[in-house]
């Protein structure tokens, strides 16, 4: 049993799931996120058996992350203008008809890797609305005050899939082939859809939406730029989201390269980096704040862990040191994310998160390709510690940015500590300031 003193943090780690819509959300998509993850260790595993060339594999990533990159602003437009949850049942339906057409080119042996290309710059484009919409949801589904809470169990949704997915992706890749991965994925996106289905409208605290007007993506963009407490938080993920975030790309040569393993041993490191994730999601889920302060020590630590992977010499304690970095990047990826959220206007809040997508997956089309250069011709490990260094670098910025917050924010940041009734004397510099409730 445990005890007396730790059940209200118990308590805030799972609250978010007191929320009937949000619970059924989230199961809908536990499911899907474990077709997710195999599709992704699949269709690593293609590119390189199609063309033996880490390059190429940085290459189809960048082209799948283009659309982000390119069409993320007006994704995030869409979502702030259109009902999010038919959007999701569009762009959901749209992913899962993409990932079956790819199974089944691949079962039927037609699979080429122009094909690839093209289905990867598919999901590209539909993800460039698809993330905008299902991380403003969240807050529609559970309000401000379990806001952090349900962005963690989200990170933990997302971490447990891949400490499941890309395990079971491996074994299936070496038992079957590419294409079960794939097909399993298209499967999977029944149950997010069916999800969508049984969420009950009238319970949702919906944003007003948007009237179309000229220039509102530009009016986005200015509304970041005058506000500190977004644009260092977004800064920092450009950076880290260009060079660290690039597992895709290291992950698979660091298993092929230093481990001299298969299919399996990649599934497995990634899988380490879930399990250390889920870890590191049950800890910020129960915190009460997050905040440009909280920010900064996750992008540290996120650092230290990735220098920490690229240096271990055998494969076990590859498997520890990425555990590490799972539980890293889950505490970097959580607690922006809700300062983004909790900081921002719920008009532009669609447009800001589409610019989180931007930064986090947008920055691929041109971190994939260059880590994949340093990874085949120099070492995948110095690859990976390249992306180390970066959140270091972002950390930097993240301490520079606190000194530079104006007194507004911080006395904003301040009051948002006191509404969530935050235990202590108050919150650090740079915490995030709710806005308006949706």
């Amino acid at each position: 049993m445990p005890a007396e003193s730790d059940q209200p943090r118990l308590r805030r780690t799972f609250s978010a799931l007191k929320v009937r819509n949000f619970r059924i959300y989230f199961a809908g998509q536990s499911v899907s996120l474990i077709g997710t993850w195999m599709q992704s260790v699949a269709q690593s595993w293609l590119v390189l058996e199609l063309t033996h060339s880490g390059t190429m594999l940085g290459l189809v990533v960048a082209v799948q992350f283009l659309p982000v990159l390119l069409l993320g602003p007006y994704g995030g437009l869409i979502a702030d203008r259109v009902d999010k949850r038919r959007l999701l049942l569009g762009t959901q339906s749209t992913l899962g008809s993409l990932a079956l057409v790819l199974g089944l080119l691949t079962l039927t042996g037609a699979v080429r890797l122009w094909m690839v290309f093209v289905l990867a710059a598919g999901f590209g484009i539909v993800n460039a609305a698809d993330n905008p919409a299902r991380q403003t949801f969240v807050p529609e589904m559970v309000g401000p005050d379990r806001l952090q809470n349900a962005v963690s169990l989200n990170n933990i949704m997302v971490n447990s899939s891949r400490a499941i997915g890309p395990a079971a992706a491996g074994l299936l890749i070496a038992a079957a082939g590419t294409a079960v991965c794939f097909l399993a994925n298209a499967a999977s996106f029944v149950a997010v859809l069916i999800a969508l289905a049984c969420i009950r409208t009238a319970d949702l605290r919906r944003a007003p939406p948007v009237s179309r007007e000229p220039g509102q993506v530009r009016q986005g963009l200015r509304y970041v730029r005058r506000t500190t407490a977004l644009l260092i938080p977004l800064l920092m993920m450009a950076l880290v989201g260009t060079l660290a975030y690039e597992f895709q790309v290291v992950l698979p040569l660091l298993a092929r390269v230093e481990l001299h393993g298969g299919a399996d041993a990649y599934g497995f490191l990634t899988s380490a980096m879930g399990a250390g994730a889920v870890a590191g999601g049950l800890f910020v889920a129960g915190l009460s704040t997050a905040g440009l302060g909280r920010l900064t020590l996750a992008a540290a630590g996120f650092g230290a862990a990735i220098l920490a992977a690229a240096i271990v010499p055998s494969f076990p304690a590859e498997l520890a040191a990425l555990a590490c970095v799972g539980a890293g990047s889950t505490a970097f990826i959580a607690t922006g994310n809700t300062t983004l959220q909790l900081t921002s206007d719920p008009q532009f809040r669609g447009r800001v998160m589409a610019l989180w997508s931007v930064t986090f997956l947008g920055s691929t089309p041109v971190g994939g390709p260059l880590i994949g250069l340093v990874a085949q011709y120099l070492s995948p490990r110095i690859a990976l510690g390249a992306g180390g260094l970066a959140c270091l670098a972002a950390a930097g910025i993240g301490l520079a940015g606190l000194a530079r917050l104006p007194p507004a924010e911080r006395r904003a940041a301040h009051q948002h500590a006191q509404d969530l009734d935050v235990p202590g004397s108050g919150p650090p510099p740079g915490t995030a300031v709710n806005g308006p409730g949706p």
